[in-house]
């Protein structure tokens, strides 16, 4: 399916309108006329692009500005900008591998911290066994904050079962959860407080709930500077600094976009007829959708679900994925509580 604009609450194919409910802008910040402004206005004042180093004899303050912003909002020490989510993935895993011994991760981790040689944390479903030995060793635990096809945060908790022998680096993708979870959206990194894990890193796209294209790093102050010298970091162009100053400027637009996510979350989900069974508090629709109260992405359990909706109007996110088809239902701040009302009946009438 191909489009000739950038899809917002409708999405105009082949002469037809849809309500849209897939991408991942979460908070509904590319459309949104005053973000827009912003973002507009950072163009003027620093142009398109900038595509000189970080380490260039001549700085940039917009990057000063959006990565002080990361930071406070995510509770760490120090925040770095990319060019994409991606790439901060791939600088984080190449400059921990001198630093690590063995990788683990969690199922389902993303390709962008994916590492060569890593090996499951668990194995048919118990903790792998080469965590608990007596061996002296320094791990990295590789997850994403909310695995793909969950709508809950990841449960860390078996962290504690690894051998005192081990020394614990835990990285953590965020692209589904900064912005959405976490105090003022600023993810689950400041939530991890294991006793077990001696360095904690997050990494997050920054084209998802906060809808700018690029990326960003967040950890203690000394591993950003290992980080900083990377050759990978001090070679490549950094995010649009336009972009990266909007990060900042626009703070008080995202905090009123998360509430506005929020209250639509609570409408849409008090529509549902939802079956009785719950596991922990999670709800399920029986055998039609899988969700959360708190988080955006609605999750059909059968193929059917998309074409049904697709056939009564609703386009959702469809594309095929490491395991399979994946299918999700992208709630926005964006969405009236008409496009609301009429995907719950949608979804009702299954």
């Amino acid at each position: 399916m191909k489009t000739t604009s950038a899809p917002g609450r409708i999405l105009s194919l082949d002469g037809k309108d849809y309500l849209f409910f897939g991408g991942t802008a979460y908070l509904g910040l590319p459309a949104h006329p005053a973000f827009q402004e912003i973002l507009i206005g950072n163009i003027r004042r620093w142009g398109t692009a900038y595509g000189s180093s970080r380490h260039s004899n001549v700085q940039l303050a917009a990057y000063e500005a959006g990565e002080q912003y990361l930071a406070e909002l995510t509770g760490a020490e120090k925040a770095l900008t990319v060019s994409s989510g991606m790439l901060a993935g791939k600088l984080v895993v190449e400059s921990l591998a001198p630093l690590t011994d063995q990788f683990f991760h969690f199922p389902g981790v993303h390709p962008a911290i994916q590492a060569p040689g890593s090996l499951p944390f668990y194995v048919n479903g118990e903790i792998n066994p080469l965590l608990q030995n007596n061996r002296a060793e320094r791990l990295t635990l590789l997850t994403d904050g909310v695995a793909s096809g969950e709508v809950m945060p990841v449960n860390l908790s078996d962290i504690n079962k690894i051998s005192p022998e081990k020394t614990i680096t835990l990285l953590v993708d965020e692209s589904h959860s900064l912005g959405i979870l976490g105090e003022k959206g600023g993810g689950i990194f400041s939530t991890i407080k294991s006793p077990r894990v001696s360095r904690k890193i997050m990494v997050a796209s920054l084209g998802k709930a906060m809808g700018l294209t690029g990326g960003m790093v967040a950890a203690d102050a000394e591993f950003m500077g290992h980080l900083e010298e990377l050759g990978s970091f001090v070679g490549a162009a950094g995010m649009s600094p336009a972009f990266v100053q909007t990060l900042a400027d626009a703070e008080e637009i995202i905090e009123k976009q998360q509430e506005r996510l929020k209250q639509n979350l609570d409408y849409l989900f008090g529509l549902l007829c939802v079956a009785t069974s719950r596991s922990g508090d999670v709800a399920r629709k029986q055998g039609t959708v899988y969700f959360h109260e708190n988080y955006p992405l609605v999750y059909p359990k059968n193929e059917q679900v998309y074409q049904w909706l697709y056939d009564h109007g609703i386009l959702i996110t469809h594309f095929p994925y490491a395991v399979g088809a994946l299918s999700r239902i992208v709630v926005a701040a964006h969405h009236t509580k008409e496009d609301l009302d009429r995907l719950a009946e949608v979804l009702n009438e299954i």
